[in-house]
Order: C-alpha cells, then structure tokens, then sequence
C-alpha cells in the first residue's frame, strides 16, 4: 500500500538567492501552488524589487530564512558556503532544500567541481547541523518555470537526505507543481552525482536546443 504523504499545504517556502533565475522560478511556480513564498538576496532592496516582478514579497536572506518554514537554497556555488554560515541561527531546526550545483565552464562546456565535503548538499549538512537538509530540484529548467506559456513542467525531481520525514515533505513539495513528481534519490551522500549530472543536462540541451528534464522509470 502506498504511503500517504505529508500535508505541505500551507507551508511557506523562502528561496535564499531567489532574485537569480533558478530561484525566482521556482517561488514562482510555488507561488503558483498556493503557497507564501519569500524571495531572499544580498540586497533586501532589490530582493523585493525582483519579488514584485511575479506579485510575490522579498527581502534580504537572514529575514526570509528567519520566517519561512522551509527554506531552498538557490545561491551562487561561489557564495553557498559563506551564505549558510551566516544564517545557521536563523535555519535552525528547519528543512533546507539546497539545489545548488558546482559547476565550472571552459571553453569545452560545463564540468562537475570537486568538493570537499563531497557536494553542496553534504556541505550545507556540514554547515548547518541543526538543520534538516535535503537535496533536490538541481535538474529543473528556469526558462520552463518562469515561462507563463508552459502549464505543466514534465521532470522527475530526485530527492536526497538522510531524514525520512524531511524527504517526504520535499517528495511532496515537488508533486505540488503540475507536471513534477519528487522521488527518492537516495541518502545525502549521493548528492554528489545527482548534482554532476546536471553538466550532463547542459550538454544534452545545448546539442538539442531543449530545456530537457529526467524521467526515472518503473516507478
């Protein structure tokens, strides 16, 4: 028998990094969902001036992690680490969804980036030990979900972490947006392929000209 999952109606959902496309695409499409979204930044000014472009409220990221009940991470690779440390009081306690992918480019395409902790995942769980991390949404394609054209965005999302309850809420977050379905990825220590895989994504989309997601069969 199937298990039911968990009631996310209700919750609210801060995108820390939400003024860059990946970010501001999925408040949109949680927003869509019926849920309050906050859109974290650096800058509480232009947080909000890019929450207003989709009728939503932003602010800087400390107040929008301090607020929302669960909190993504959508910043920079290059200030992931840095911008965690500087919020582990305010995510204390609560789910953290990171989907950052360390990615590097050249002139031969994109690249998977060693990390120390193993991925960004693994190092958000390093940073915030009184958080509950989880890993998803690293393959979902910010042109489809900021464009009003496209209803249903057809993707699996693979969930990673190490705390049942917690990946449950994000399975169930993930079935909230027409078109995608959550599905468990595996424990936090496999984040590191899961978000490698995406230079494989770019690739794949670049030679097609598509926005390409994954599918996982027989499930």
């Amino acid at each position: 028998m199937a298990q039911t999952p968990p009631d996310v109606n209700g919750l609210s959902i801060g995108i820390l990094g939400g003024t860059g496309d990946q970010g501001k695409g999925l408040a949109r499409r949680f927003s869509i969902a019926g849920h309050t979204v906050l859109i974290g930044g650096r800058n509480a000014e232009r947080a909000a001036s890019v929450a207003a472009e989709i009728g939503l409220d932003g602010s800087d990221n400390a107040t929008v992690a301090a607020q929302a009940d669960i909190v993504i991470v959508a910043v920079p690779w290059e200030g992931h680490k840095a911008t965690l440390e500087s919020l582990r009081a305010e995510l204390a306690g609560k789910i953290v969804i990171d989907c950052v992918n360390p990615l590097g480019f050249d002139a031969k395409g994109s690249y998977a980036l060693a990390v120390e902790e193993g991925s960004a995942a693994e190092q958000a769980a390093a940073v915030l030990p009184d958080s509950r991390v989880v890993g998803a949404f690293h393959h979902v394609s910010a042109v489809l979900l900021l464009d009003p054209a496209v209803d249903s965005v057809d993707l699996d999302v693979l969930v990673l972490g190490d705390d049942r309850e917690a990946t449950d809420t994000v399975q169930a977050l993930a079935d909230r947006i027409p078109g995608m379905r959550g599905v468990y990825g595996g424990r936090l220590r496999n984040a590191h392929q899961v978000e490698a895989l995406t230079a494989n994504l770019i690739s794949i989309n670049r030679r097609y000209k598509a926005h390409a997601g994954f599918r996982v069969t027989d499930i």
